[in-house]
This record gives C-alpha cells, sequence and structure tokens, in this order.
C-alpha cells in the first residue's frame, strides 16, 4: 500500500510539474534588468567613494557599465557573453589594497541592496565572484 501511495505521488508530481528546476542565481535577481540596476548603483556608490573613485577616475563609464553588466551577468548564470578583458589583465598595474578591495565590496553591497536585493541573494551573488579576489586584489 505504501509503495503504491508513493508511486502515485511521484507520477502526480511529475504530471502537474512538481519537477523543481534549478534557477540561476541571474534568474533569481529577475535578470538583466536587476543586474542593470546594480551596476547603475554600483557605479553611483563608486563616484561618490573618494577613495575608490580614485581607482576608476580615468575609466570610460560607459564601457564599465558595458563590461560589468556583462560580466555579472554571465557569472550569475544568464544568457549573456562577456566581451571584456580578464579580471587580471584589467586590475594588474592598479595596486589594489586589501582594505580598498574590501570598501569595493562593500559598496557593490550597497548597491544591491538599493536595488532591493534580498541578503541571503546578495550572498550568492558574492559567493560567485569571491573566488576572483586573487584576480583583482593583487598582494
Amino acid at each position: 500500500m505504501k509503495q503504491v501511495n508513493l508511486f502515485a505521488l511521484f507520477v502526480v508530481c511529475v504530471l502537474s510539474g512538481c519537477a523543481t528546476t534549478q534557477q540561476s542565481v541571474y534568474q533569481q535577481l529577475g535578470g538583466q534588468a536587476k543586474v542593470a540596476q546594480i551596476v547603475d548603483n554600483f557605479i553611483y556608490q563608486i563616484e561618490f567613494n573618494a577613495e575608490i573613485f580614485e581607482y576608476f577616475k580615468d575609466s570610460n563609464v560607459q564601457r564599465f557599465r558595458e563590461k560589468l553588466n556583462e560580466h555579472i551577468c554571465v557569472h550569475t548564470g544568464g544568457p549573456c557573453q562577456y566581451t571584456g578583458d580578464s579580471m587580471e589583465d584589467v586590475h594588474t598595474g592598479m595596486h589594489i589594497t586589501e582594505a580598498h578591495f574590501n570598501l569595493t565590496v562593500d559598496l557593490l553591497i550597497n548597491a544591491m541592496n538599493d536595488a532591493n536585493v534580498p541578503h541571503p541573494l546578495q550572498n550568492k551573488v558574492l559567493a560567485v565572484f569571491a573566488p576572483m579576489r586573487d584576480e583583482i586584489y593583487q598582494r
């Protein structure tokens, strides 16, 4: 009797779409519109932080916006293609300190807060990018 009930539950679940598919972090964020909002918020955060702005003062903001949108999209599982340089190539020679790296992460968190990204989802985004730390912050 127990086996029949489990089998019936399985059949009902499969037929009704119970089988869940794992959503990418990109999908959980809400797609490109939310990524773009985070990127715009992040640029705003950088603009008004004198310490971090020093690293970006000579940057082409439009290119930075475009490549960061691509970068976040690709690495969170979105349907984009990243066409920029590697993180190591971009950051080599910038002499980013650990303190400034951490401050930039805080600015990204502020940008996600301003975009109303829930904290558990922010943690997933940060976990995606954490392995890239050594490519950005060179000791």
